[in-house]
């Protein structure tokens, strides 16, 4: 007898539906997207810090680069209060992106970083560290909590019921990262599950799964691979043999060289589904824009960088900068595309992503 994670699977699209979706969508290009007055999920999203001049702003210079797409992360304490208000929002969002020529791929929940959040006034940033009070959603206490599941179904399908046959949504990114138990970040590793995180979350991914596919949306549905082997099914983590088979379109992150890059997207061209790569770019590790863009674009992999405007989340600074102290700005720039008033961190590194994004578009 099947197994219900098993039957989940089955649910997917066809392929031929996921390749009849790539054949309706110019090649994807563009980044994970928060205004730089936010410095996480909430603070994006929260009625007091909502800022759309901002987002629009924004969004105008992410275009002029030739983008078309952001990758947008939700929470689901949004949807604690007054989720009508909570739509309407992303509504406006929707309004903006479109407005600017840009789909949008939100992302429910998230593993990474702050264990504990709560609504209202966010915290400062922690000068000189990268992503210092980015979110988990939902946090510990919900995870520990079976009861609390239901916030979490109401929230997934409500909001795609609203707008599960929205044409500006390209997608629905289920679960960002489910096992990453935040290693190296600082005391939000001592109180996280660590390498039992992957076991925790995939009957609970699986439920989301089928929470999203039970509101009948028409946008497709994934939840990106991270870490670890993928190029034999039989060898895969049960939970990133999952994310694959339940995914309808395969997404995955890779911050590692251009050979690295090669070897993951060979990896999972065997599952037969169009790719997403939905985080790369981390100039210290040399993925870089002009080492890796072109590769995404020949293979025709949809390409979501992480970072966009430097600003609140300060993700110019490295990974290890939860243990390293840095003082000032660093010469080489981790993540992020512009300066906070529109000019190039790197002018030929636009140049790269603009000629890439709007050449035989």
């Amino acid at each position: 007898m099947k197994s219900g994670i098993d039957q989940i699977s089955e649910k997917r699209w066809e392929e031929a539906r996921s390749w009849d979706w790539q054949q309706s969508h110019p090649w994807l290009v563009g980044c994970n997207f928060a205004p730089s007055t936010a410095i996480n999920q909430l603070e994006m999203w929260q009625p007091e810090t909502f800022d759309p001049a901002t987002i629009d702003r924004e969004l105008g210079w992410l275009a002029g680069l030739g983008m078309n797409s952001v990758r947008v992360f939700l929470h689901d304490l949004l949807w604690s209060s007054q989720p009508a208000d909570f739509l309407k929002r992303v509504e406006r969002f929707l309004q903006i992106a479109d407005g600017r020529g840009m789909s949008t791929l939100f992302v429910f929940f998230d593993s990474c970083w702050h264990p504990f959040p709560k609504t209202g006034p966010q915290s400062a940033p922690r000068p000189g560290v990268h992503n210092s009070f980015w979110l988990q959603s939902p946090g510990l206490a919900i995870l520990r909590d079976a009861a609390a599941f239901a916030h979490l179904e109401s929230y997934v399908t409500g909001v795609v019921s609203h707008f599960r046959d929205d044409p500006r949504i390209v997608g629905w990114d289920l679960w960002n990262e489910p096992d990453n138990g935040n290693a190296g970040k600082g005391d939000y590793a001592a109180r996280d599950f660590g390498d039992k995180k992957g076991e925790v979350i995939l009957p609970l991914l699986a439920q989301v799964f089928d929470w999203t596919r039970a509101a009948q949306p028409v946008q497709p549905l994934t939840s990106g691979v991270w870490s670890g082997d993928w190029s034999d099914p039989a060898k895969m983590d049960p939970l990133h043999r999952f994310q694959i088979e339940a995914s309808d379109i395969v997404s995955f992150h890779n911050y590692g060289s251009l050979e690295d890059m090669k070897k993951a997207i060979a990896s999972l061209r065997q599952y037969g589904r169009p790719l997403l790569c939905t985080e790369y770019m981390s100039r210290a590790t040399g993925n870089t824009f002009e080492a890796i863009l072109p590769l995404l674009k020949q293979e025709k992999v949809a390409a979501y960088n992480w970072g966009a405007v430097s600003g609140k989340t300060q993700t110019i600074y490295p990974w290890d900068s939860w243990e390293k102290t840095y003082s000032s700005e660093p010469p080489l720039w981790f993540h992020d595309i512009l300066r906070p008033d529109g000019s190039p961190y790197d002018a030929r590194e636009t140049e790269t992503i603009r000629g890439l994004a709007l050449s035989n578009r």
